[in-house]
């Protein structure tokens, strides 16, 4: 078969493919993707500060054009897009990008909202103090230069780099099956570390992280917990969570703001504003009313205004959540070693940076050392034609040509050519006692410096000295204070464990508006006291229902249709105590004839407690507590209803306790919880009471030994009456008289059994509240009216009525 008479070879076009991907994926980690653990660089950024540094664009000389730079780069060293080249020296030059800005820019250099640079043409550069650092010494040996692209120019392979650039700015880069991601840290950290290695290069993960505490974003923010730092400083990778610089202030107004002054390392704050403002107008976060970006070139400034009745940690606990005010950084400590891949971690790093810094501190050490000996050979020349001038004077004047005269020299004083050159070149004013005795003092300083070089190479602990030195200088003039603040990771609380654990009192009015108040709000009265406005209301609204729980209880609110609601204390609003709170369909998911009908708090959900229930047509139900431990914002089925009927109370209880019903015309039953088995959810439940007709059940609660049942009328009446006096009945019976209804006290609002020593709280329907003790109303029988409690307006009445214990108001 004729393959084009050798011209055309038969190749396997799987081989093919396997060698040239692999040698694609090679040139894209060695040559662009990943940085070398001894300087910290990726090849363009290394090309970039050496072209910088061949053109003169030091810190102490003008800026030049951008784009002068992004040629020499193109042109002597990196052939690729001029972008690639531009937009590294831009990411170089932004402190919010690199912690120790490599390049001193002068113009736009784009901004931390995301926008982008001026063009190249328009912006300069020069290298920053610190780049100095980076290629100290390159003239001296100190690192090996290859040919360029085009073999016309020689380029390093790795600057010295006296600034351990690798941990110190971090890097970032992406690779063919793997990735780089090396967070930036404090220099004098770094160094510190560095030092402590030195000094015992036996030292651990764990003692190097008492230097190096972790990661220094240029942006400040918080770093939550050391867990993430220490799995990446020991394995080389882990996960690092960072959250924004945020405090809440109080307004003027009374209202609080959040303030945000810092955020996550690589966040683009226009776009987390943005993000903001998004989860508001799909109410995701409900309760901020203004969202203002005032930052300027004094800091950053992001204000976040709150509704007063919202608790401003709980909205920066949610923005925590939904937006990038807290982020992570997936760190992977992955760097050249030798041309090869490798995951390193923080000992590794500081151990190949210290072994870098140890070549180039050799190969300058051999450096300057082969300068001082050429010194020396020139100065025992010069000495030796100081020593015979006569000779030398004549021997120079008598030859024709230098030449003549420099071999001359050599073959009369056993001079080599160099040292026969300098004395040719020496000047006529050397010649002078003074230059003399110059020549002889610098021929001692020279000896003495070689003798130390010597010492030097000769000595390893010399050698780690001038390194340690070195790093403390740098240290000294470029280390600056730490930006990031480590903290315990508090990421993995609950908004509760934010939230103080505080008594409160929940009210809820007939039109569905709620609130939450301290509990001590309200000052003890004596009995038959006017009371304190607890809630301003409308005129056709009025208070229904009055709670005392805390901020970690879970409320759950049952509503007249038979559905159960949870919420937590605190995520109810805060109010004043005349303002009427916020409305209760802007909390929970009802429907439009739904409204609040019962409301307990629940601890915690556990085994062996139970809810039991009571309609409004005498029907009762019991079911496990268990079954209503769920975060379903919809709602959960507690009961099944009749057409008719409407839910009126619910209790927790044991399974084992006396359930009392008491009715608007003044009957009550008192029955054995354990009549009544144990249903499900969605169950519709037996007959509790049997009703007169007309009458509804207006109260429930569990009978309790020693207890009192306290019985309060619409007008205000109320009486105690021993709990003995209810005796015993079966499930389903008419019950006995509880009350002697008059229409001086009006119906019955409610029941509730008491206990000596607790403090009883009513409220009208106008919203007024009084607080007094249990102790001071009269203790009667069960066919008695009672005695005035509460004096009530005319056009007014007692809606509702709870126990309170006097330690609520301590604790």
């Amino acid at each position: 078969m004729d393959f084009g008479l050798g011209k055309v070879l038969p190749v396997r076009i799987e081989e093919e493919m396997k060698n040239s991907y692999i040698d694609y994926a090679m040139s894209v980690i060695v040559m662009r993707a990943l940085p070398d653990v001894r300087d910290g660089l990726k090849p363009v950024h290394r090309r970039i500060l050496y072209a910088m540094h061949e053109a003169g664009m030091t810190p102490n000389k003008p800026y030049k054009k951008s784009a002068r730079i992004v040629g020499e780069v193109l042109g002597k060293y990196h052939p690729h897009g001029d972008s690639s080249v531009y937009d590294a020296i831009v990411r170089m030059a932004q402190d919010f990008s690199t912690r120790y800005p490599l390049i001193d820019g002068h113009g736009n250099f784009g901004s931390i909202d995301g926008d982008a640079a001026a063009a190249m043409r328009y912006t300069e550069v020069r290298m920053s103090r610190i780049a100095e650092e980076m290629l100290a010494d390159i003239d001296k040996d100190t690192v090996d230069f290859v040919p360029n692209y085009d073999e016309s120019l020689k380029e390093p392979t790795v600057l010295p780099a006296k600034i351990p650039n690798l941990l110190v700015n971090g890097s970032a880069g992406i690779a063919v099956g793997m990735a780089t991601n090396i967070p930036p840290h404090n220099l004098g950290e770094v160094v510190d570390a560095l030092v402590m290695m030195i000094d015992n290069p036996e030292v651990s993960v764990k003692e190097l992280m008492m230097a190096i505490k972790g990661p220094d974003f240029p942006t400040g923010g918080l770093i939550l917990g050391r867990d993430g730092i220490r799995q990446a400083y020991t394995t080389g990778r882990g996960v690092i969570k960072m959250r924004a610089q945020a405090r809440v202030e109080k307004m003027s107004s009374g209202k609080h703001r959040i303030v945000v002054t810092e955020i996550p390392y690589q966040v683009n704050k226009a776009k987390l504003v943005e993000t903001i403002a998004n989860l508001v107008r799909e109410k995701t976060i409900d309760g901020i009313t203004d969202l203002r970006d005032e930052s300027d070139r004094n800091g950053m400034r992001v204000v976040i205004e709150l509704r007063r009745d919202v608790n401003a940690d709980v909205i920066l606990n949610q923005l925590y959540k939904h937006t990038q005010l807290q982020e992570t950084f997936g760190v992977i400590m992955l760097a050249l070693v030798d041309g090869r891949p490798r995951i390193l971690n923080l000992r590794d790093m500081l151990h190949y940076y210290l072994e870098h810094q140890k070549d180039v501190i050799i190969r300058r050490t051999k450096f300057e050392l082969e300068k001082a000996r050429a010194r020396a050979h020139i100065l025992e020349g010069l000495k030796i034609a100081l020593d015979h001038l006569d000779e030398v004077i004549t021997t120079i004047r008598q030859s024709r040509t230098p030449e003549i005269a420099r071999d001359a020299l050599v073959a009369k004083f056993a001079l080599s050519e160099k040292q026969a050159q300098a004395i040719l070149d020496m000047r006529l004013q050397r010649l002078t006692g003074l230059e003399r005795e110059k020549i002889e003092a610098e021929y001692k300083d020279v000896l003495e410096t070689i003798e130390w070089l010597e010492g030097v190479l000769a000595d390893e602990r010399k050698v780690m000295d001038i390194i340690k030195d070195e790093l403390l200088d740098v240290k000294k003039r470029f280390g600056d204070a730490r930006r990031t603040v480590i903290t315990s990771d508090v990421s993995k609380l609950e908004v509760e464990d934010l939230i103080a654990n505080e008594d409160i009192v929940i009210t809820i009015t007939h039109q569905g508006y709620v609130k939450r108040l301290p509990v001590d709000t309200y000052r003890s009265q004596r009995r038959g006291g006017r009371g304190v406005t607890g809630m301003g209301t409308k005129e056709e609204d009025f208070v229904e229902h009055l709670f005392v729980a805390t901020t970690h209880h879970n409320i759950l609110f049952f509503t007249n249709k038979g559905r159960v609601y949870r919420l937590k204390g605190y995520e109810l609003p805060d109010a004043g105590r005349t303002a009427k709170g916020s409305a209760i369909i802007n909390l929970l998911p009802m429907e439009k004839d739904e409204k609040i009908t019962a409301v307990i708090p629940i601890k915690e959900f556990s085994a062996n407690r139970y809810l039991f229930m009571a309609t409004k047509k005498g029907i009762v139900k019991k079911t496990e507590l268990l079954e209503f431990d769920t975060a379903r914002k919809v709602g959960l089925i507690a009961l099944t209803l009749d057409e008719d009927d409407e839910l009126i109370d619910v209790k927790l209880t044991s399974g084992e306790q006396h359930i009392l019903l008491g009715t608007r015309d003044g009957m009550a039953i008192n029955f054995p919880e354990k009549e009544v088995r144990v249903m499900g959810r969605s169950a519709h439940g037996v007959k509790g009471i049997t009703l007169r007709d007309g009458d509804v059940v207006v109260g429930m609660d569990t009978v309790k030994k020693d207890g009192q049942v306290l019985t309060v009328t619409e007008a205000g009446y109320g009486k105690r009456t021993p709990v003995e006096d209810y005796r015993q009945q079966s499930r389903g019976g008419k019950g006995l008289i509880n009350n002697k209804i008059t229409e001086k006290t009006g119906k019955v609002v409610g029941l509730k059994v008491v206990r000596p020593g607790q403090e009883l709280m009513l409220i009208t329907g106008d919203g007024v509240v009084i607080r007094t003790k249990v102790d001071e109303i009269s203790v009667t029988g069960r066919n008695t009216q009672g005695v005035k409690v509460m004096s009530v307006g005319e056009n007014d009445r007692v809606v509702a009525l709870a126990a309170v214990d006097k330690k609520s108001d301590s604790d």
